[in-house]
């Protein structure tokens, strides 16, 4: 071999070998990508599996917190029925009590609405009807403890139980339904102690 020749193979050595240095630095380089890149997305995936775990558990306390919701909202609801129906039958049963007791509660009554003065009280016509002997007098007899006079009225109205007071042309409205109506709230607060408390 002639030096021609030698330098020759020795510069494909060199670059052979520099060409080696450079594939192998290259794979080596590669794997280090890949490394990363596999590393990157392990991580993104852990980042995101916590970030679906939070929003999972978000949901279900969410969910929960409705079903919670929905359940007081059902019990409330069922507590304002009950308490209705019994305000409902307690208002009935004043209505629909014997004759004695029912006007032995609208004397009270008129004791305690009436004013010390001049003025009249209005019945229903079922209520004018069944009206006991004398009732006219004891109602007078309770205005006049008051300072004043009632005068019954003779026609009848188209209500439910108790009266309507007329004072100089202002009525005061004294019927069972307008007393449970001002004191809906209150005894819907006792009954719902009497019951739940």
């Amino acid at each position: 071999m002639n030096g021609l020749d030698k330098i020759k193979d020795q510069i494909l050595n060199e670059a052979n070998s520099a060409a080696g240095e450079m594939v192998t630095q290259a794979k080596e380089e590669a794997k280090a990508i890949l490394q990363k890149a596999e590393d990157e997305a392990k991580t993104e995936g852990k980042k995101l599996a916590e970030k679906s775990k939070v929003q999972i558990e978000n949901q279900r306390e969410r969910f929960q917190s409705g079903m919670e919701l929905q359940r007081k909202q059902a019990i409330l609801s069922a507590k304002q029925d009950v308490i209705a129906e019994i305000l409902d039958s307690a208002y009935e049963k004043l209505l629909n009590q014997e004759d004695a007791g029912y006007f032995e509660m609208v004397l009270k009554m008129v004791e305690k609405f009436a004013l010390p003065q001049e003025g009249s009280i209005v019945f229903s016509t079922k209520d004018l009807g069944r009206m006991p002997s004398g009732f006219e007098a004891d109602i007078n007899q309770a205005a006049q403890k008051k300072g004043g006079s009632l005068e019954l009225e003779k026609d009848g109205r188209n209500m439910e139980g108790g009266f309507v007071l007329v004072y100089g042309g202002i009525e005061e409205n004294c019927t069972l339904k307008a007393m449970f109506h001002s004191a809906k709230d209150d005894l819907s607060d006792q009954v719902h102690k009497l019951l739940f408390a």
